[in-house]
């Protein structure tokens, strides 16, 4: 077991950590948290208040055919602009999304009609994310 001290919050944290093997020879971790007398039970979940916790949000089945548009960056989608069966020209804002506190417009690639929105305002998106379907 190594001991490490982790700070959260500006609260400092000993925290033990076991390496465990498996049944298969892989090596795991297992994080053990010592708390100090007083203190909140799980400091990391506590340091996130409900307010900054992003919405999970199931995701949407993505048709076939079509012309996908991605996710540039990660980030959180601040604005929809259009909505399902819109007509779209390119270079048209279709969302904003908000990555390292910028605010980035996303445009549509290519004429069309918007067949399906992806996410919605306030979802967390990756890279690579279906954000809508054109046709």
């Amino acid at each position: 077991m190594k001991k490490f001290n982790v700070t959260v919050n500006g609260n400092t944290y000993e925290v033990i950590v076991e390496e465990v093997k498996s049944d298969k020879g892989e090596e795991t971790i297992t994080p053990k948290v010592e708390v100090p007398a007083g203190q909140v039970e799980n400091p990391i979940a506590k340091s996130v208040s409900k307010s900054e916790q992003t919405p999970v949000q199931p995701k949407k089945e993505v048709p076939s055919g079509g012309f996908k548009v991605n996710a540039p960056m990660p980030g959180t989608i601040l604005d929809v602009k259009v909505k399902e069966g819109q007509a779209v020209k390119k270079g048209d804002v279709v969302m904003i999304l908000e990555a390292m506190k910028m605010e980035n417009e996303i445009i549509a690639p290519q004429d069309g009609t918007v067949i399906s929105i992806q996410v919605s305002k306030g979802a967390s998106v990756n890279t690579g994310d279906v954000l809508l379907v054109l046709k």
